[in-house]
């Protein structure tokens, strides 16, 4: 492989040249300019993205850690971020953990060694240590969906009203006229799964249904945890006439397990899902769902974070996005006007 010294060589120009012109450090002359960029086309040279790091102190470099890429809904957030950095000329190192504590720690490391300019992160749901390394990267970090609390160095963050987003999911499913309203959760303890199931119960408070007392179960944010999950709701001694699903991955499986039991839906059961993944109009029926705004949130976080790279903003800024209902055909009228 072709080294700057063998370029320098070849052009008959100093090193310090070839590296202004690769650089575009100061200005060499038309005549010298030529010679150099010949040489580099003749051997076939390519420089050292980490040599010129280590002297500009930028590698145009982001990174961004999510806990599942094989959730779409992280997927969609992913293509919005890299189309983002792209266009301002910058590049993402993604790291999947997989929602596993230890991954994610090893994966931090790895990116502060990459001299990464600034970070992106998805969190794992349950990792104590997750604020201490972020306050030891000491590099601009945007945090996505999910809350971290780092007192020497505040983060920005981006995240979904996700309490408006079950507010709207249940209150579209009373207005339906089902008053028997199920919830599937996400993981226990996950900011954004217990905002959504407050908002179900707050919407039912609202309606004088009660609190969803002995009608709330738990999936894994997953096809295969709603699966399960449905089942156990449809052998509830009195089951619901509606389920409100915390995510789209999950109703997908519901729907699966209502079909499986010969329940049409939506003609004897309603079920509407959250984040609005691109697979949810190609359901069978079409998935009702609350919108997240996917390709906002991902660009927004570029946006922030280049502010903090470039020097133009110091405090932490927290934007919080508004979800939006999406009626397709997986709702519809309470069937026999259930109470």
């Amino acid at each position: 492989m072709a080294t700057i010294k063998d370029v320098a060589r070849h052009a008959e120009v100093s090193v310090t040249t070839v590296s202004h012109v690769v650089n575009g450090t100061r200005r060499v002359s038309p005549e010298g300019r030529a010679r150099v960029e010949a040489a580099i086309r003749a051997l076939g040279y390519v420089p050292s993205a980490i040599a010129r790091s280590l002297k500009s102190n930028n590698t145009r470099t982001l990174g961004m850690l999510i806990p599942n890429s094989s959730n779409p809904y992280f997927a969609e957030i992913v293509h919005s971020v890299e189309d983002r950095c792209f266009g301002a000329g910058y590049n993402v190192i993604l790291c999947n953990t997989n929602d596993e504590a230890h991954r994610q720690g090893s994966y931090l490391q790895v990116l502060a060694e990459r001299r990464i300019d600034g970070l992106i992160v998805v969190s794992t749901g349950h990792d104590a240590t997750l604020p201490t390394q972020l306050a030891g990267l000491s590099i601009p970090t945007v945090l996505v969906d999910r809350e971290i609390e780092i007192a020497e160095q505040p983060c920005d963050l981006v995240e979904t009203a996700h309490m408006q987003g079950g507010q709207l999911a249940t209150r579209h499913l009373l207005e339906q006229g089902h008053r028997r309203i199920a919830c599937i959760g996400g993981p226990v303890g996950l900011p954004p799964s217990e905002q959504r199931i407050a908002g179900w119960r707050a919407a039912l408070a609202e309606a004088g249904c009660g609190h969803g007392d002995g009608l709330l179960w738990h999936g894994n944010f997953t096809s295969q945890g709603g699966y399960d999950a449905m089942h156990a709701v449809l052998r509830a001694p009195e089951p619901p006439t509606a389920v409100f699903v915390c995510n789209d991955l999950m109703a997908m499986g519901a729907l699966c397990a209502a079909h499986e039991r010969g329940l049409r839906v939506p003609e004897a059961l309603s079920i509407v899902g959250f984040d609005d993944i691109e697979l949810a109009a190609f359901t069978s029926p079409p998935l009702t769902t609350v919108a997240q705004p996917k390709q906002r949130i991902g660009a927004l976080a570029v946006d922030m974070l280049l502010e903090r790279i470039d020097g133009k903003r110091q405090e932490a800024r927290q934007v919080m996005l508004q979800p939006e209902l999406r009626v397709r055909a997986s709702t519809a009228r309470a069937p026999g006007g259930a109470a």
